[in-house]
């Protein structure tokens, strides 16, 4: 999908930016560009996985609320979470209150420390899975991929939890491991500059 809008600025950006104002910055300033810090990485994981089934939007204005309630996604202290903490963020209205989804964040946060402990770095794990150009398709046009399918059942297999290649997908958009800006928007060629500008961690 290659629709776009005229931004504030008389500049073309990705048509879904436009849906509602706090989508704008979002578009503007995160989504497509590459991330190479772990904790961002694993919030990002933990935001996708909270947003299988919901909207965006949602995640996106709850996300200070998810940032306190989940220790600023330091998996370190989400790994020392008791069933008291299951019960605080179970009765917290600031976030998405599903018990298999915060269950599955906590999980992950002990799959963190094993995946930094074989792999060196959440980072030099994901930016193994940058798909070929040949791979990519017309930008918005697809919502999994043969690297997604892959990367969901390579994280399953090591035991994360609610990772779909749909899910797997909509955070390669959001982290920079694809760029999905449609072509004419003005953030596409701003998102292709900060990855040629950017070292994946070794680990």
């Amino acid at each position: 999908m290659n629709k776009v809008i005229t931004g504030p600025d008389g500049q073309n950006r990705c048509a879904w930016c436009g849906d509602v104002p706090e989508f704008l910055p979002y578009h503007d300033n995160e989504w497509g560009y590459p991330v190479g810090d772990d904790t961002r990485l694993f919030e990002k994981l933990c935001l996708e996985s909270f947003q299988s089934g919901l909207s965006w939007r949602t995640i996106l204005n709850k996300r200070e609320n998810f940032r306190a309630a989940f220790a600023g996604f330091d998996y370190r202290a989400i790994m020392k979470f008791t069933d008291a903490d299951r019960e605080r963020l179970l009765n917290d209205p600031g976030i998405v209150r599903n018990r298999l989804k915060i269950d599955a964040t906590i999980n992950n946060a002990h799959r963190m420390a094993e995946m930094i402990e074989v792999e060196g770095s959440l980072a030099a794990f994901i930016w193994r899975y940058e798909p070929p150009v040949e791979e990519l398709g017309e930008p918005q046009t697809a919502s999994t991929s043969p690297t997604s399918v892959a990367l969901s059942k390579e994280l399953k297999k090591r035991g994360w939890k609610f990772l779909g290649p749909t899910t797997i997908f909509a955070f390669m958009q959001a982290m920079g491991l694809i760029n999905d800006h449609a072509i004419s928007c003005v953030m596409r060629k701003k998102a292709h500059k900060a990855r040629a500008a950017f070292a994946p961690p070794s680990k």
